[in-house]
């Protein structure tokens, strides 16, 4: 994610000491921050469970979505909401990840191309990190996000939406940049949930009910790049999907 080229833009007018301030914030996180040399664990398949048709579940999005910082493939967001589907549901779940580290909703685009080609009966969507590190205006970001739920939609299946998570919990960037991040996040979330809400999807606060505990736990759910969550913040980001996840399927039977 490209910390550098965040300013004020979103947020309110700025003078040109400040911008000078964070735009050598900016620079000097993207060199704290750690750079991964790896893809993202792969664990594609069906999990087996009971009983009924088999649940055809996608995962679209970012980094995050696609798991990028789990130590293995068992702690990917889509393998344990996998299991925990089958676990909650009896069904066999089919899961399918679209998601792509670096997606923008610009580029989420062609990930739901993909998706409605065999339509998925749920979709997960964790998307808009990389919409505010890119700079993109929020009334566009939102807008695009509800488009392209409302195509998942037409095509059958439920949708969860994670808005944008809480910037300010990365430590490596520093202060004002982290409040700037944090509020522009904030707004991008505000106008997902509408956008998703109007599109006909589940709009999950994610800031609101997942940053506090990586906050408080730091060390314990990032991963070593200081940005992405481990396996631990997966597990936990995940507990707190889950319901949402399953909301959305006894609402679509």
């Amino acid at each position: 994610m490209r910390v550098a080229a965040v300013t004020l833009c979103g947020v309110g007018g700025l003078s040109g000491a400040m911008y000078g301030l964070l735009t050598g914030q900016g620079k000097r996180a993207r060199t704290l921050i750690g750079r991964s040399t790896t893809d993202p664990h792969r664990a594609d398949g069906v999990y087996p469970g009971g009983v009924g048709s088999v649940l055809k579940f996608a995962v679209l999005g970012d980094s995050l979505a696609a798991g990028l910082g789990a130590e293995n493939a068992d702690l990917l967001p889509g393998v344990l909401l996998a299991r925990g589907l089958v676990e909650e549901t009896g069904r066999s779940v089919r899961l399918t990840t679209y998601a792509r580290v670096g997606a923008t909703t610009r580029t989420f685009i062609s990930q739901v191309d993909q998706a409605v080609a065999d339509p998925p009966d749920l979709a997960l969507v964790i998307i808009g990190g990389n919409d505010v590190t890119g700079k993109m205006r929020v009334r566009t970001s939102a807008a695009l996000l509800g488009i392209e739920v409302a195509r998942l939609r037409a095509a059958g299946a439920a949708v969860v939406v994670a808005t944008c998570p809480d910037l300010g919990t990365i430590r490596p960037i520093p202060q004002p940049l982290r409040w700037v991040v944090r509020q522009w996040g904030r707004m991008l979330a505000k106008a997902q949930r509408h956008a998703v809400l109007r599109a006909g999807g589940i709009p999950v606060p994610a800031a609101d009910l997942i940053s506090a505990e990586f906050h408080m736990r730091y060390s314990e759910l990032f991963s070593p790049d200081r940005f992405h969550p481990n396996g631990a913040g997966y597990r936990h980001a995940s507990a707190v999907l889950l319901a949402p996840l399953c909301q959305a399927v006894t609402a679509s039977m």
